[in-house]
């Protein structure tokens, strides 16, 4: 006979009660916090009651509720606490599901939860505005598929110290940094991976010749991502207009559109390429890319912290002269003056009979002999040695023409 004291009877409940409202109380919290989160709804107290005590029935029925010494008369008391247990915990199950729901962020990305931040003791406040001195630390690295780095830029990059806004994200930062050192060191590229502490992990190639030597003096090549214009060729000159400040007017030293490289543009036409046609100036084919210009020292380093907003390509005018050299560029010719070598295959055979067009490709605009220059001379000027000689062509043809015919 089962004892029906009291004692007996609230411990036999409470083991009850726990044993059955596990279920309950797991379905109660699973719904609270669902409906919190995706609806900013909390659902009604009496739904979670009645939906605990229907889920704690089935439960309990299947476990021992349905034993004939539980279910005596003398047991009731142990039930009523049973069903008192088994409501309670499910509330509290309901209430916490209900909290978490509505303190979880409601746009959890796995960006979000892996992305790194800068350690707080390592940021400035005395300015007013969070700033952060980055530092690069261990040995610059080389890139692979580059020169490697000179001993005095290793050095200097090694070297390099600033000090940046502290709100950005670890991201942004390094992006920043790489930027600041591609500008600061005309670096072909530049990796940049920053720990919590703002110390830079530096991998770097050095300067291809191509960007340094047509970068003017007292310039700096400074490397922006833009919305590019179609047809942006290497010289043009644009206005980058930026979010706050004045703009900034440079000449484009470079230019990649995303995707696809600038040198993949080409020219109006039938839509076709000739495979014997010689290569196009290199342009842009538009849109979202990294455009490199040439600015003053003064605009470099604003237009790095700047916000960009748009490149205006600036007209160069209506002077017939730059459409023919513009034309000219954009069908793979180039200009170049060459001077005629003594005993060369130039040196006192007239053009015509030297067949200049024919046997090296190219057009010879101009002869000068002595001060005076010669305009579009025909076949019958005869230059001498020392003559200087203004030539049209393609890169290769004018390459052999020096090499044969001129110095």
């Amino acid at each position: 006979m089962v004892d029906s004291s009291l004692p007996v009877q609230v411990l036999l409940g409470v083991y009850l009660g726990l044993l059955t409202g596990i279920v309950p109380a797991l379905v109660a919290w699973t719904l609270g916090f669902t409906f919190k989160y995706f609806t900013s709804v909390s659902i009604p107290g009496f739904g979670v009651v009645v939906l605990s005590l229907a889920i704690a029935g089935v439960n309990g029925g299947l476990l021992a509720l349905n034993d004939q010494t539980i279910r005596n008369s003398a047991n009731g008391t142990a039930l009523l606490i049973a069903i008192v247990v088994v409501l309670m915990i499910s509330l509290y199950a309901h209430a916490k599901g209900d909290a978490m729901g509505a303190a979880l962020p409601k746009r959890v990305t796995l960006k979000s939860l892996t992305e790194r931040t800068l350690s707080t003791d390592v940021i400035d406040l005395s300015a007013g505005r969070g700033k952060v001195r980055v530092t690069v630390g261990g040995d610059v690295a080389d890139i692979e598929g580059y020169p490697a780095l000179p001993t005095d830029l290793r050095s200097s990059i090694a070297a390099f110290t600033e000090v940046f806004d502290a709100d950005l994200s670890l991201g942004e930062l390094e992006a920043a940094v790489a930027d600041r050192l591609r500008s600061e060191f005309d670096l072909a590229e530049v990796t940049v991976r920053l720990d919590e502490r703002g110390t830079a992990t530096v991998a770097a190639a050095p300067p291809t010749a191509g960007i340094s030597t047509r970068v003017p003096e007292g310039k700096r090549a400074v490397s922006v991502s833009a919305l590019v214009p179609t047809g942006l060729a290497r010289g043009d000159e644009v206005t980058v207009v930026v979010a706050d400040g004045d703009p900034v007017d440079g000449s484009v030293v470079a230019a990649k559109t995303d995707g696809a490289k600038a040198s993949d543009a080409t020219p109006a036409g039938d839509g076709g390429t000739d495979p014997q046609a010689p290569p196009a100036s290199p342009t842009t084919t538009g849109g979202d890319g990294r455009l490199t210009l040439a600015v003053d020292r003064a605009s470099a380093a604003r237009l790095l912290a700047a916000d960009v907003r748009r490149v205006v390509v600036r007209s160069r005018g209506v002077r017939r002269e730059f459409e023919l050299l513009s034309l000219l560029r954009r069908a793979g010719k180039r200009f170049r003056r060459v001077t005629v070598r003594a005993e060369g295959a130039l040196d006192g055979v007239s053009l015509g009979n030297a067949a200049v067009r024919d046997e090296y490709g190219v057009a010879v605009l101009a002869v000068r002999d002595g001060a005076r220059w010669r305009l579009a001379p025909d076949g019958d000027v005869t230059p001498e040695a020392g003559a200087d000689l203004i030539a049209v062509g393609t890169r290769d043809d004018l390459d052999r023409f020096g090499r044969e015919a001129a110095t």
